[in-house]
């Protein structure tokens, strides 16, 4: 089974930028779609960006759209999301999730087989 390691979180001041990556392991990543999500203090989960296995699609929730750009390396079984101009509310947990079914370039949820990394902090300072 795959298994999936974020990293490049950290802390920003507003209208900065971050570059967030996760990465794959056990499996390629290309056969999965794959999505990132935040989750912020007394919040629920939420699907920011989806990208579909190859790349080709993408979907971008309207929190975000403009703002952050989803992409893939399948040749080295990493998932990117560049943040640009972000803002206090963008401050949580961030995390990837590896969907074998592709709900998330759709901006669905994934289904329960989906594979998800550990998390990454992202902290957004006025």
């Amino acid at each position: 089974q795959v298994q999936l390691v974020e990293s490049g979180g950290g802390m920003v001041q507003a209208g900065g930028s971050l570059k967030l990556s996760c990465a794959a392991s056990g499996q390629p990543f290309s056969g999965y779609a794959a999505g990132w999500f935040r989750q912020a203090p007394g919040k629920e989960r939420e699907l920011l960006s989806g990208i579909s296995w190859s790349g080709g699609v993408t979907y971008y929730a309207d929190s975000v759209k403009g703002r952050f750009t989803i992409s893939r390396d399948n040749a080295k079984n990493t998932v990117y999301l560049q943040m640009t101009g972000l803002k206090p509310e963008d401050t949580g947990v961030y995390y990837c999730a590896a969907d074998p079914n592709g709900a998330v370039v759709a901006g669905l949820e994934p289904p329960p087989t989906a594979v998800w990394g550990q998390g990454t902090q992202v902290t957004v300072s006025s």
